[in-house]
């Protein structure tokens, strides 16, 4: 049986402080109460409530993470071979490295080819506070489109920059080529 990933679920980092995880708890019950007429999902209302009371405990949240570390195997990061940190050229890379894991899901799933922003995270090795503007600027060009769980997807213009550019931008290249076992497993 496998463990259910709590902080997929709330859409933040395994590194999230408290504070983050009462708020985000406090939004998600207002929304999935079971009370709410509109969206309200027992299921997911009792998801969240079990996912709320192992995280906000900190022996409990440590328990909690050593068997999802047991259960998921250690995967390298894209940020071990590629500096997605320095500022221009930085953010660059950031948006390859994102379409970089989006077009290897599309190729290899392309009947769910949705990836979350939490697996994006953890591929590229970097919080998500990072991925804001990466992520508008990529939707606003057309290369990635977010479904309606919020999970991002390549587009075919997204696809056809990849394809075209990865021969003119070696960092691309890079990723497509060096990163496969990284960027496709999950």
């Amino acid at each position: 049986m496998s463990l259910p990933d709590y902080y997929e679920f709330l859409q933040i980092s395994p590194n999230a402080d408290l504070e983050t995880i009462h708020r985000v708890y406090r939004y998600l019950a207002s929304r999935y109460h079971p009370d709410n007429p509109k969206t309200g999902d027992p299921a997911k209302f009792e998801l969240l409530r079990e996912a709320h009371n192992v995280l906000s405990n900190r022996a409990t949240r440590a328990e909690y993470n050593m068997a999802r570390q047991r259960e998921t195997p250690n995967q390298d990061t894209l940020s071990n071979t590629i500096d997605f940190m320095d500022s221009l050229e930085g953010e660059l890379n950031r948006r390859l490295g994102v379409l970089a894991v989006l077009y290897f899901r599309r190729r290899s799933n392309p009947f769910k080819p949705e990836v979350s922003l939490a697996e994006i995270e953890d591929r590229m090795g970097f919080p998500r506070d990072y991925l804001e503007f990466t992520s508008w600027y990529l939707q606003k060009k057309g290369y990635i489109t977010r479904a309606d769980n919020s999970d991002f997807t390549l587009t075919a213009e997204g696809v056809d920059f990849v394809e075209n550019q990865r021969v003119v931008i070696p960092t691309l290249n890079k990723m497509l080529t060096d990163g496969t076992d990284r960027l496709t497993e999950g």
